[in-house]
């Protein structure tokens, strides 16, 4: 049975994944913390939480609220920041089998490009995910990721400074994901990730007030699933790199209809916070699936709903 997937085929080092299921930015801290819980190294990569020039402490509490099928959170990208990275978790990452890809955000353009620049090169590092879900500063807060010139822009900024793979994230809150997604293909990513949290929020009719710190935050979980699914089967009839999906996937049947969508590999988040075990379970659910139908190559189920 091959359940091997190819994510950066026209770059030079490649990405081949030994099977599609790969963990979330921001919900499997550097990989190092869930190690004790299980065989990471049975997983097709590891996706660290996002990363920024400088170290930052995140956004005032409270930052997680749970809501029906779903949960919102406003974490803030707290991280150690680009060195402490490459001087304490890089080191680790190079002995591992699993490959690990980097994710990065930044408020301006140039934060991007430095912290690909750096990154560049790093033992331990197989590729970048680009966080296009950050506010754009010169851009009065709007997300990078709404708009397809400030999209493309970030992702050739990027390209021009690695020979890293590079994968985009993109934003749901856009009307305009096709769009989007051919503007940074065509500016150099290497594939394509989606979908990040939708914009959400939650409010303690009690108090009167909201119940995150910074009012608004993230919306992920079950609850996403088919707004990720559908963006997933929109984007893969408008791009030809590999595509990530990433959305509410709690269990293989999840993943499976992602992969027949036209993803060639699947993250899981929230699910870990449930069960830590999740990707492993899904992975195994997914070879079952191919047994039971005959399936050798899980490369004949990518797309297999759009024929």
């Amino acid at each position: 049975m091959n359940l091997s997937v190819q994510l950066a085929p026209q770059n030079r080092h490649g990405l081949l994944l030994a099977n599609p299921v790969m963990t979330a930015s921001g919900t499997f801290g550097y990989g190092t913390e869930p190690d004790h819980l299980i065989d990471i190294q049975r997983l097709g990569a590891i996706v660290c939480k996002g990363t920024t020039l400088e170290a930052l402490d995140g956004n005032i509490q409270p930052r997680l609220v749970e809501t029906a099928s779903g949960l919102l959170n406003s974490i803030g990208l707290q991280n150690i920041g680009v060195e402490a990275l490459i001087r304490e978790k890089a080191p680790i990452w190079a002995k591992w089998r699993v490959p690990v890809i980097v994710n990065i955000a930044g408020k301006t353009v140039d934060d991007y490009a430095k912290l690909a620049r750096t990154l560049d090169g790093v033992a331990g590092i197989s590729a970048l995910e680009v966080n296009i879900s950050c506010p754009n500063i010169k851009a009065g807060g709007a997300e990078f990721g709404v708009d397809a010139r400030s999209a493309a822009s970030v992702t050739s900024a990027v390209r021009e400074v690695t020979a890293l793979p590079v994968l985009v994230k993109l934003t749901p809150n856009t009307g305009n994901i096709a769009e989007i997604a051919a503007a940074v293909a065509e500016a150099g990513a290497d594939a394509i990730s989606l979908i990040n949290t939708l914009k959400g929020m939650a409010i303690d009719t009690d108090k009167q007030q909201p119940l995150l710190g910074s009012i608004t935050g993230g919306l992920s979980g079950p609850a996403i699933k088919p707004v990720a699914l559908a963006m997933v089967y929109e984007v893969a009839g408008a791009v030809d790199v590999p595509i990530v999906g990433c959305g509410g996937i709690t269990t293989a049947g999840d993943a499976i209809e992602f992969i027949m969508a036209g993803a060639s590999a699947i993250q899981v988040g929230t699910a870990t916070f449930i069960n830590p075990h999740a990707p492993i379970d899904i992975l195994e659910g997914i070879m079952n699936f191919m047994v039971e139908r005959g399936i050798e190559d899980i490369n004949k189920l990518i797309g297999a709903a759009r024929r």
